[in-house]
């Protein structure tokens, strides 16, 4: 018996990186599982991946979350195929880098629409589901820059610092309808969009040194893994948190326990 059994899942940005990670940990405690994403390509991977966990529990939707008319089709395309919607998880975004000065208004929207709007899209078709199933668990995927800020995220650390008062304002919302909403912060999790990162940034070392140098930088010195924000996720969803909403829960190797100023050797 596994903890998320008779559960049936959403994951936008399933075909990779955590949502990958999360659809494989809620496969694997027992729910069947819609996969999102607008890459085929990526998608089809990630099902053929995923199948043989749990054949016949896992569906894909080719969609763009920040389409109202598409993420609707997804949503109650989900709930027709395996008869309804009890765990969603949001967990599509992206990352671009720049000050207020210098990110274009089409990059801002871009992050915003992706980040921020994509969750309320999914939750505006998922959550009337969710309550006709008697409650369930919406999960947003935020990041420690909701709290402190590297230089030259202005878009992304607005939008992750926004999910996070999403995030609180769904859990009173919804809370009557047995609604649990809480939110993961990840720190460094070594996805695709961190490899891009690293690659982007590596200078004349390479994407490997440079991830290792970003690992470093958490106290357990290391970065994350998908399983393990995965772990997190099927925990939250499960009703053995059945108590807890409105949450932000830090999944960050300590990096956000650490000041910058250090004491002398």
């Amino acid at each position: 018996m596994g903890k998320l059994d008779g559960k049936v899942a959403l994951v936008t940005g399933g075909s990779s990186g955590m949502g990958l990670g999360i659809a494989h940990a809620m496969l694997e405690d027992g729910a069947s599982v819609g996969i999102l994403s607008h890459d085929e390509p990526e998608l089809i991977a990630a099902a053929a991946a995923l199948d043989p966990i749990a054949p016949g529990r896992v569906a894909t939707f080719l969609a763009d979350v920040t389409s109202d008319r598409e993420m609707q089709a997804a949503v109650t395309g989900l709930a027709e195929r395996f008869g309804g919607l009890d765990i969603l998880v949001n967990s599509a975004g992206i990352q671009r880098y720049g000050s207020v000065t210098d990110t274009s208004e089409e990059v801002w929207d871009a992050v915003m629409a992706v980040n921020l709007k994509g969750i309320f899209l999914a939750a505006r078709h998922a959550i009337p589901l969710i309550a006709q199933r008697g409650g369930g668990a919406v999960i947003n995927i935020a990041s420690v820059q909701a709290y402190a800020s590297q230089q030259n995220v202005a878009a992304y650390t607005a939008s992750k610092g926004a999910i996070l008062a999403l995030t609180r304002a769904m859990a009173l919302d919804h809370a009557a309808q047995g609604i649990r909403v809480n939110a993961i912060c990840p720190a460094s999790i070594n996805t695709p969009m961190l490899r891009w990162a690293a690659d982007l940034w590596k200078g004349d070392g390479t994407q490997a040194d440079t991830l290792a140098a970003w690992g470093r930088a958490h106290p357990l010195g290391r970065v994350g893994t998908v399983e393990e924000i995965g772990a997190i996720a099927a925990f939250l969803a499960s009703d053995a948190c059945g108590f807890m909403t409105g949450a932000d829960i830090k999944v960050d190797g300590g990096v956000l326990s650490k000041l910058g100023i250090l004491l002398p050797d």
